[in-house]
């Protein structure tokens, strides 16, 4: 489990982006170097985008549920979208298992088929995260998902997060620095040298350590809050 921290407009989130390939939907966008997932470049000649996102799931800032979808379609629609149709048994023990480790099937047991937008805020990031894991990706990105959140959903997804790391590499965006000090095992310190410069990695190191003595005097003002 790795956070990204930094002010906003360092690049956190970009960074994030590059890693399943979805910055490559913005206009003029470009890379360069590379990204390594288990020894690969996923940025080769040849590599497949769409492949590299069915390998590296992605859950945003705010909840974004289809809403012209059930909770049941929610949860299997990358299922479909990948490899089409699939028989209803299969599609439900999909639907089980994901909203189960999601802590989401005792709350939504009863209605699978009311719009996924009908649910809570905290219950609609659950079921997208339900939704990225459908598809069973080795590595699920996460952007500051729980910036829209109250404190109680906050604790849920905090919850969920402690269980599936022990199953996924998960890599979080956050502003909150405590967040960052109780989920992470990582922490990347991103900064810019002037307002409007391009966003720079400062220091990455195991959470502890980055929080307790940062080798970087920047990564200890803005953990103590001293700017950002």
């Amino acid at each position: 489990m790795t956070a990204f921290i930094g002010p906003s407009g360092c690049g956190k989130s970009t960074v994030l982006r590059t890693i399943n390939r979805l910055h490559e939907v913005l206009p003029g966008a470009r890379v360069e170097g590379q990204v390594l997932l288990d020894g690969e470049d996923i940025y080769a000649p040849g590599v497949d985008p769409i492949g590299v996102r069915r390998t590296v799931g992605m859950v945003f800032q705010r909840p974004n549920p289809f809403p012209t979808m059930s909770v049941r379609g929610n949860v299997v629609a990358g299922l479909v979208l990948r490899d089409g149709r699939h028989d209803r048994s299969y599609l439900d023990r999909v639907v089980e298992e994901t909203l189960r480790e999601t802590h989401l099937w005792d709350e939504v047991a009863d209605r699978l088929d009311a719009p996924g937008a009908s649910l809570s805020g905290g219950q609609q990031q659950r079921l997208c995260i339900a939704r990225a894991l459908a598809t069973r990706p080795e590595v699920l990105l996460m952007d500051e998902p729980c910036s829209a959140l109250d404190p109680v959903s906050t604790q849920a997804i905090e919850d969920l997060i402690a269980m599936l790391r022990c199953d996924y590499t998960l890599v979080i965006v956050t502003h909150n620095m405590a967040q960052a000090a109780r989920v992470s095992d990582r922490t990347a310190f991103f900064n810019v040298t002037r307002a409007g410069g391009p966003g720079r990695l400062i220091e990455v190191g195991d959470t502890e350590s980055v929080f307790t003595h940062p080798m970087n005097a920047s990564t200890e003002d803005y953990i103590r809050g001293r700017f950002g």
